[in-house]
Order: C-alpha cells, then structure tokens, then sequence
C-alpha cells in the first residue's frame, strides 16, 4: 500500500521532471545528459565491486540516460513505482492522477523504450579497440578510416548549452560525421584527445592547455559506432575539471 510519503514524493518527482522537460525545450541546440567520470572512487576512494560495477555502468551509460529523458515525467514515475517497486496499477493511479488503465499503457510505452535501448553490448575490451581507432584516425584526419569506424547509419549530436558554440542540430550519417570530426581538429589546434571512462564505458576526453573542453561518449555495435554524443557545455564539465 502507498503510503502518504510515497505519494507526496512521486508528484513532486512529477513536478520536478515536468519543469525540467519544459527548460529543456527552451535549450539551446541540442540536450544530453552530464557525461559521468570514472565512479569507481567517486565517494569512497575505493574500487568498485566487479558485480556492482557491471550494474552502475549499465544503469548510466549514456544511451540509458538518454532513453530515461525521452519518457514523459508520468510514463518515468509510473514505470518506477510498478515495475521497480512494485506497486499495483491501482495504487500507481491515485499518485500520479490517472486511470489504472492510462498507467498500464504508460508502463507499457517505458517498457517498450528500456527494452530499445538494451540491446546486446560489445564486451568492453572491443569497445576500447574501437574507440582507440576513432581516435586515431581523427587525429590523423583519415576520413576513410573514420568512415569504416561509424555505422552508415550514425547519428552524432553535439550539446554547447548556447554557452560554447556546437552544432546546433544532429549530423547524420557516417560520412558526414568523419568531414566533421576533421574539421573539428582543424579549427581547434592543439587539442588533445584522452582516452577515459565516459559514463561507465570507454570514451574520449578533448583537452586544450590541460583543460577539459569535450567530453564524448559512444553507443557501440559490434564494430561500429553507432551513435556520439559530444558534451561541450562548461556547466556539465564541471565534474572533468576537478576530478
């Protein structure tokens, strides 16, 4: 049974999530979630488990993220109070103000957008290779190298917040993400790139003067990039400059 604190709790999540939905179709350009350092000394300064780490990276790698804030605040709460916690649709109903009925079909939509994202993961030693490739081959601007790294389909999105400046819409398509990617070194001169653990899973850390500038995380597929995301607003890299 719910309880009064559970109830009080779950709409002010619903506000919550509902005013930030609103400030983010107010955002310039494109929005992604803070990229995340390395967790393993984030409170303790000591390792993580192995057996929790395999749950932590999965639960905030950046394709998770993102298919969390593609749900609407009702179909998140409903979905974490029923298939989370168990709660009947009943109970779910009177918290968040709709009919049982409305609440199945929420729970089934944000079911639908957990099972999308969670598709078979490439072991993390390829993602690594991979990765290390991209890199490679962008710093030797080999847009052929580049183009056989990025799945033909690929989308690349780069988030500035309207502070730095990005691209304000999505590059799609694996050659005209590598044209980009080359054309990003050659108005950016001495930036360096730093392989780094991006939200659980091997990414890349762009520097300038010992200053982190970009962070960029990746969806692999087997052997293909399949999707990028590249964070360049300050306000999210507020974590990168200290740790």
């Amino acid at each position: 049974m719910s309880t009064p604190s559970t109830t009080v709790t779950s709409r002010i999540c619903l506000d919550v999530l509902g005013s930030a939905r609103a400030r983010r179709e107010r955002y310039v350009g494109e929005w992604i979630p803070e990229p995340l350092p390395e967790p393993a000394e984030w409170l303790t300064g000591r390792p993580v488990d192995p057996a929790d780490r395999v749950t932590l990276d999965e639960s905030i790698n950046m394709a998770f993220l993102v298919m969390l804030e593609s749900m609407t605040p009702a179909e998140r709460v409903t979905f974490i109070l029923h298939d989370v916690f168990r709660y009947p649709f009943g109970e779910v109903a009177e918290i968040v103000g709709r009919t049982p009925a409305a609440c199945r079909q929420l729970a089934s939509s944000a079911r639908r957008r957990v099972q999308a994202a969670q598709a078979p993961t490439t072991p993390a030693t390829r993602q690594a290779d991979v990765v290390r490739a991209f890199k490679q081959a962008w710093e030797a601007k080999d847009i052929e190298a580049l183009i056989g790294l990025l799945d033909p389909a690929a989308t690349a999105i780069a988030d500035g917040g309207g502070l730095v400046n990005a691209l304000l819409r999505s590059v799609e398509g694996s050659e005209q993400i590598a044209r980009y990617t080359v054309d990003i070194t050659g108005r950016a001169p001495g930036m360096t790139m730093l392989e780094r653990t991006v939200n659980g899973r091997p990414g890349l850390v762009a520097q300038r003067d010992g200053v982190t500038v970009m962070v960029i995380a990746f969806d692999i597929v087997g052997d293909r990039i399949n999707q990028i995301w590249a964070v360049r607003n300050p306000e999210k890299l507020r974590p990168w400059t200290t740790a």
